[in-house]
């Protein structure tokens, strides 16, 4: 395979890694949205297009093994292609927790009357995932550093979040006789706090993408962990 060819291949790699984080960050924002609004018919949305992630997922992986076996990078290259496989699996893991959202969304006794809401803390975490997809597309190292600090903010907020759910929950638990009413007040809490729980994972996986873009640049990953 001529040079050409070879860097033509590495560019349609970029090209659709990328695609795919768009792809899933549509997901994960429209998942986000059908939680906070309530809307079944774009968390079922949700649901039934994790397949058609999954699907691309696994040809772009496919694609990464052919060109370790077949073109056996090295040096930058190598960086590239090992770093893309790895954001890859990030990509299909934060398709996961968006299809995640969207059964949250789906499931009966959604109480709005919990103060907590987590909303902003979910544009939050998908803003990172945005950031980090550029970030790789254009090999911005400042934009890679963003990512991280960022994460440092959700976290705080996530934590906040909960214990603010606990403090709710205790605080409604005593003025609740009802022993069914009390059980759909459980369900409310636990629903939020997985959520809260998934939230702060896509923001982590927004910081491996953006360590692992690092490492393709700079060939170091320390600086984020």
């Amino acid at each position: 395979m001529t040079r050409k060819s070879y860097q033509y291949e590495l560019d349609e790699l970029r090209g659709a890694v990328v695609e795919l984080g768009n792809a899933v960050l549509q997901q994960l924002k429209d998942g986000l949205t059908a939680f906070e609004d309530g809307d079944e018919q774009l968390a079922q949305s949700v649901i039934d297009g994790d397949d058609g992630i999954n699907d691309r997922y696994l040809k772009l992986e496919a694609d990464c093994i052919d060109l370790f076996a077949l073109q056996q990078p090295v040096a930058s290259d190598l960086r590239f292609v090992a770093s893309s496989f790895k954001i890859l699996t990030d990509l299909e893991r934060i398709g996961d927790l968006a299809s995640n959202f969207g059964g949250y969304a789906l499931a009966e006794g959604h109480d709005d009357g919990l103060s907590v809401d987590v909303s902003h803390i979910g544009r939050d975490a998908s803003d990172m995932v945005e950031e980090a997809i550029v970030a790789y597309e254009t090999e911005d190292l400042d934009l890679c550093y963003q990512v991280a600090d960022w994460d440092d903010e959700v976290d705080t907020l996530c934590h906040h979040a909960s214990e603010q759910i606990v403090r709710d929950l205790i605080e409604r638990e005593h003025s609740v006789d009802d022993s069914w009413a009390v059980e759909r007040l459980l369900d409310d809490v636990s629903r939020l706090l997985l959520t809260i729980r998934d939230i702060e994972r896509v923001g982590d996986h927004a910081v491996n993408i953006a360590a692992r873009t690092l490492y393709m640049i700079e060939q170091d990953s320390d600086l984020i962990y």
